[in-house]
């Protein structure tokens, strides 16, 4: 998978881009979670839904936030982390201008990331949202949620409690127009953890994707 290297906010950003032969290919960008977590773009979930977009005949970008391995810059409380992933977007984009289907996904603090992108993007046609951190970070700026997506979480998750999850799932139900689609994976915690909670959840996520692209709805 090719190394890329591309312009964010603060300088350089670090990813790895896998492109399709097919220039009208759907893209998708995938978000890491936490940096001062130690979330990079090289963790198991991260890495795991960047597969799975690819493999539904996505071109994927996943890339480092700054100043995690080589992307330059620090820590910015989610303001600047929101401003590389409107340059990965852009970076995404530039390279494929024939795209009809944009997506992103997002895993923990990138869930939250990827929720605020949407706001920013109306070009975005479906999110995933992997443990999405509603305990931690507010996410009342879905006010309305522009596109209909997928809410996914494990039910032994204690970074991210499940009731918070279905609150914030509960709120965004109430917007007119869109479809959240909200699935809890029994006994998983936040990162999945065996091999059968993880492959659970990646392919909830392609059944899900490859529902959506087969409609023309948003």
């Amino acid at each position: 998978m090719p190394e890329v290297i591309f312009p964010g906010p603060e300088g350089r950003l670090e990813g790895r881009y896998h492109p399709q032969k097919d220039r009208d290919a759907p893209i998708a960008i995938v978000l890491h979670p936490h940096p001062q977590f130690g979330g990079t773009m090289n963790n198991k979930v991260v890495y795991n839904l960047h597969y799975a977009f690819y493999n539904m005949g996505f071109t994927v970008l996943r890339f480092n936030f700054r100043g995690v391995g080589r992307s330059q810059g620090e820590y910015d409380q989610g303001v600047g982390e929101l401003s590389d992933a409107a340059s990965a977007l852009d970076y995404l984009q530039s390279m494929n201008n024939n795209s009809k289907h944009c997506w992103v996904a997002g895993f923990s603090f990138g869930a939250w990331i990827g929720m605020q992108l949407l706001m920013r993007r109306p070009e975005i046609t479906g999110f995933i949202s992997v443990a999405p951190p509603a305990n931690m970070y507010d996410f009342s700026f879905l006010a309305p949620c522009p596109s209909s997506g997928l809410v996914i979480n494990g039910t032994a998750d204690r970074v991210a409690p499940p009731a918070d999850t279905e609150n914030l799932v509960g709120k965004l139900h109430e917007q007119k127009g869109i479809t959240i689609t909200h699935q809890q994976i029994e006994g998983a915690g936040h990162f999945f953890e065996t091999d059968d909670y993880m492959d659970t959840m990646v392919g909830n996520v392609s059944e899900y994707v490859k529902r959506r692209l087969t409609e023309t709805s948003r």
